[in-house]
């Protein structure tokens, strides 16, 4: 195999450069669910409010029906755990504004507990791999919460109305189900499939390879992942095993992707992405023998996740830059008489990625995007204050806007989300446009640049001891593989195993050498020993697939080319 990358040599300080930062990419491949989601979701209470003429409420609905934005990618059964979560989640943070908000008025403290708000939602939504849009929406809405007036004897009403909004949210986010109860692990088998096919036409050693084939196990990882959360047994469970066929053709195709035929594996992504049958891969139909390629899913199946507290240690400086961050920048926005700190707060809070430059690179985003949608608002705004009925309506298309678009690129998302929060703020009453509008760009300006400065100051340490252990754990992985290699006859369960080990093993190693890339001011990092665990270790994954081969071909006589996708 050719050798990989390294990462290091690109310096950090054209990782902070703004080139690329605003260049827009290909939309989501489901840009439109989730933006018709949360349409779906925020339309009827609001106009159920308004109806009733307490759109002053609309907080608290909003509270639980923007939990349809989340876990469009996961399959229906851990999408209605993780919903339920969210909004467990979500109502958990806006109780603990409201009962602090009617405890006390004192600005400091109210900014204090959104700041530890704010890190408890960032730590977890890591933690958890929730996904986007991750915590910015449940911060947003809990520090919002914060400062608005309130008795404990109106809490349980607020709670009751953001529950309600929920289970609607709930039950708008698993709606697909009744059309398409397939779709998300048909669609993230596609996505590994392609990926696959991407690094195959560059035949393991064309330029852009190595990116190309971090992206691949990336994209077949997180099939496996939607596959496994599926249950084994029962009517799922045929569809399951016919995907599951399909990402070892993704698997295989990575190890030797001199022999793969990239457009087959395209072919069988566009039909994964239809609603007709399944695509049989080659050598390996419905009727054949496949007890051996799936061996290794009751190995991965067995394993489970680390502890809670085991996965959010690593987060520590993550959670103590977005504590710090938050906390200043309100405290900053408060010195400066501003009189909705939680702008700068929710602002610091949006900026913190998995490394300084990612952050540097949203800080630029959300800067340009807050201020192009203060402008848009300006346009708007004589038109929204014509009646509720438009304001409501403005809301409802710039909801739409931002879930379409920020998929391209945050910033241009963001161009919708400022004047919808803008607009907001006006259901309880009308607001001076341009004191809105001024208070919004010096929070944006306070937030980004006090945000920006804490992720500076608390260094991510870590970051080089994480790569370690990765390099040592992929070390490890591809010693086993290659012990088994050489056995004249390995237990092809221990075998596939060990090639989904390494697999696991290599694709986190990119991943946290990638992170760890992006910080600054640690010592550093091992890269030759990152280079050659990368070299030696795809080079024994793609002998556990030759050896995998042979072995279907002796069994089932299936030729050796029908093997290779």
């Amino acid at each position: 195999m050719s050798s990989a990358t390294p990462t290091s040599g690109t310096s950090l300080g054209r990782r902070l450069s703004v080139t690329g930062v605003l260049r827009l990419r290909r939309p989501s491949e489901i840009w439109f669910k989730p933006a018709l989601s949360s349409v779906a979701a925020i339309a009827p209470p609001n106009l159920i409010l308004l109806a009733l003429g307490r759109l002053d409420l609309a907080m608290y609905t909003m509270a639980g029906s923007l939990c349809a934005l989340y876990a469009h990618n996961r399959p229906y059964a851990a999408r209605a755990r993780t919903l339920a979560w969210v909004v467990l989640g979500m109502l958990g943070g806006v109780a603990v504004a409201l009962v602090t908000a009617s405890l006390t008025r004192d600005a400091v403290v109210l900014v204090t507990v959104g700041a530890l708000l704010a890190a408890v939602q960032k730590a977890l939504c890591d933690a958890t791999r929730l996904g986007p849009p991750g915590n910015v929406v449940l911060t947003f809405i809990s520090s919002a919460s914060l400062f608005v007036p309130g008795t404990l004897g109106q809490i349980p009403g607020h709670l009751a109305l953001g529950a309600a909004a929920g289970a609607w949210a709930w039950a708008v986010g698993m709606a697909p189900a009744l059309v398409r109860p397939h779709g998300p692990e048909r669609r993230a088998t596609a996505q590994a499939l392609d990926a696959a096919a991407a690094y195959a036409g560059t035949r393991g050693t064309g330029d852009g390879h190595a990116p190309a084939r971090a992206a691949g196990y990336a994209a077949v990882q997180a099939a496996w992942q939607t596959l496994l959360s599926l249950p084994a047994t029962g009517t799922r469970a045929t569809t399951r095993h016919a995907l599951e066929r399909l990402v070892v053709r993704a698997e295989v195709a990575l190890a030797a992707p001199a022999d793969t035929d990239p457009e087959l594996l395209r072919g069988w992504a566009r039909a994964l992405r239809g609603t007709g049958r399944i695509p049989r891969a080659a050598g390996f139909g419905d009727d054949a023998p496949v007890t051996e390629e799936l061996l290794g899913v009751d190995a991965e199946l067995a394993a489970r996740p680390a502890p809670l507290r085991q996965r959010l240690g690593p987060l520590a400086p993550v959670a103590l830059r977005t504590a710090l961050g938050c906390a200043l920048a309100g405290y900053a926005s408060l010195a400066l008489g501003i009189g909705r700190p939680y702008w700068a707060l929710v602002t610091a809070a949006a900026l913190y990625q998995a490394n300084m430059a990612l952050t540097w690179s949203r800080a630029v985003q959300r800067v340009v995007g807050n201020i192009a949608g203060v402008l848009l608002f300006a346009a708007l705004a004589p038109l929204a204050h014509m009646g509720q009925i438009l304001l409501v309506l403005f809301c409802l298309a710039l909801n739409f806007g931002a879930e379409a678009l920020i998929t391209r690129n945050y910033w241009l998302g963001s161009v919708c989300v400022t004047p919808m929060a803008l607009l907001i703020t006006e259901f309880a009453g009308y607001q001076e446009p341009g004191d809105l509008m001024t208070e919004r760009v010096v929070d944006t300006l306070v937030g980004a640049l006090v945000g920006f400065l804490a992720a500076v100051v608390v260094t991510n340490r870590r970051a080089g001891d994480r790569v370690e252990r990765a390099v040592t754990a992929a070390d490890r992985a591809r010693e086993h593989a290659a012990r088994l290699l050489t056995e004249p006859e390995p237990a092809p369960a221990a075998l596939e195993a060990a090639r989904r080990g390494l697999a696991a093993a290599l694709t986190e190693l990119r991943a946290t050498d990638d992170a760890a890339a992006g910080e600054w001011w640690q010592r550093a990092l091992p890269q030759e020993r990152v280079v050659l665990a990368e070299q030696a270790g795809h080079r024994t994954l793609a002998a556990t697939v030759r050896r995998q081969a042979a072995r279907t071909y002796r069994d089932t006589g299936t030729r050796a080319e029908d093997v290779r996708p």
